[in-house]
Formats: structure tokens, sequence, C-alpha cells
């Protein structure tokens, strides 16, 4: 059974259709790249995934549950939608840590919300907290960062911050891990240490969807790659078809602007 189901999205701003009927489905363990000139709407779409947007129309499952439907009619209070969010981690592009707090306490902080949904909360609130900066430590490790866990957001290089962001996003333990161009902020150098990572994160068959500028990045790790135009899903299939036979006219074009690919 897919891991995530996406049924006839669409996103209108007023007058303005951002997103025409994208459906498609992923399986647990897999990676999908979606690529395609900004403005095609591809962060939408992960916004809309997240619930930071709420479609015009379309369904959404995960792990066969219905997470929205468009068709019913729905007011569901911040912590329904809190739950919801929970099935999803998203990694911004500009990395949005909290200034205040040290790489520690920001990963931590992500799963004490988690934690906040057990039952045990309320009773044992401070063997909780303390497993999450337990928890928090050991994902700062996997990321690299041993020696960085007591540093704040402004004493860290970019590729260090995405590399927290990636921790905290993990520490949701979500079903699909989500990246917005998590590299559009970093210079080469930097790039390089990001996207090891996540890297990493599809040999070891963590489900993620990845909106990335990188094109051999998203021919090289993902299993399946969507090229969007205008709103639409314009081609998906295998990597190997999409970069090295295009079926369509307009994913040419697009894909003849990149060197290596």
């Amino acid at each position: 059974m897919a891991i995530l189901e996406v049924e006839h999205i669409r996103k209108t701003f007023g007058k303005t259709e951002v997103l025409r009927d994208i459906s498609f489905q992923m399986e647990k363990g897999t990676t999908l790249s979606l690529i395609g000139s900004s403005g095609s709407g591809k962060t939408t779409l992960l916004r809309c995934l997240n619930f930071l947007e709420t479609p015009t129309s379309g369904i959404i499952r995960v792990n066969g549950e219905t997470l929205f439907d468009a068709s019913v009619v729905s007011r569901s209070r911040e912590k329904e939608i809190r739950r919801k969010r929970l099935h999803f981690g998203l990694v911004f592009q500009s990395f949005n840590l909290f200034p205040q707090y040290t790489a520690l306490q920001n990963v931590a902080l992500a799963g004490e919300l988690l934690a906040h949904e057990r039952e045990d909360w309320r009773q044992n609130r401070k063997s909780i907290r303390q497993e999450m900066q337990e928890k928090a430590s050991h994902l700062l490790d996997q990321m690299g960062l041993s020696d960085r866990k007591e540093n704040y957001p402004h004493q860290l290089s970019g590729g260090q911050c995405q590399r927290v962001a990636i921790a905290r996003a993990l520490a949701l333990e979500p079903d699909i891990l989500c990246f917005d161009e998590p590299t559009s902020a970093l210079d080469p150098e930097l790039t390089g240490e990001v996207l090891r990572v996540i890297r990493s994160l599809a040999e070891r068959h963590m489900t993620m969807i990845i909106v990335t500028h990188e094109m051999a990045f998203a021919r090289d790790v993902a299993d399946t790659v969507i090229f969007m135009d205008q709103g639409e899903i314009c081609e998906m299939g295998d990597p190997k078809d999409v970069f090295q036979n295009p079926q369509k006219e307009r994913t040419r074009q697009f894909l003849a602007g990149y060197a290596g690919v």
C-alpha cells in the first residue's frame, strides 16, 4: 500500500490557479524529487501536504488514512491540524531555527512537540523532556554536529544550520520528510555537506520529497522524478527516463539549461 496518495489537488489564490489537478503516489522508503522552474507550484504543493496551505480541492492520504478531503466540510481545530502535520517533517530553505536557542534546544523542542501527543505527557513531563534531550543529542551526532550542540544559530555556518534543521525535522519522527530547496541559501562547498546528509537518509530508506534545483542530485538520489510546469505535472517517472529520454518538449527545454544531466 502506498504511504502517500495525492489525488486531484488544486490550489487557487484568488483567480490565480497555482496547482492544477496534481495526482501521484509514493511507496514507503522511496525518494521523490520535484523539479521545475521557479513559480511552477513545487513549494505550494509541499505547503499543502504539510497543511501550511489548504488545498482548494482534492484528497491527501497517508498510510491509508484520509488527512484531507475537500469534498467533506470540516472545520479542523488547531490541535487536529498539528496532529496531521506530524505525518510530515519540513526542512525549509532558510532554516527557520529559533535564534535564542542552541542547536540542541532547537531539536529537543521539536521532540517535545511530538511528546505532547503522548498520553503520559502530563504525568511524566520531566522524564520525557530528558528523553527528548537525549534523542536530540543522538540526532545531532548523526548530522556530524557532536561539537556544535551548545552553539546558537548565529555561531553556525549555513550548512550546519541546515543540518540542525534536518535533525529537528527527524525529531518529529515523520512518515515523510520534505525538503524545500534545502541548498538554495548555501554556497557550493556547504551545499555538498547538506546533500551528503540527504543522500545518507535516502540510503537508509527514509521516505522523502525533495524540491530541488540540483538536477544531478535529483537524478542520482531519487526513485521518482516529477517535473512540474505552470502548476501541473508535466512529466513523471524513473529519473533515468525523465533525464535521458524526456517525452515532453517542455521537459527537454527545461533540462537543456542544466549541464551534466
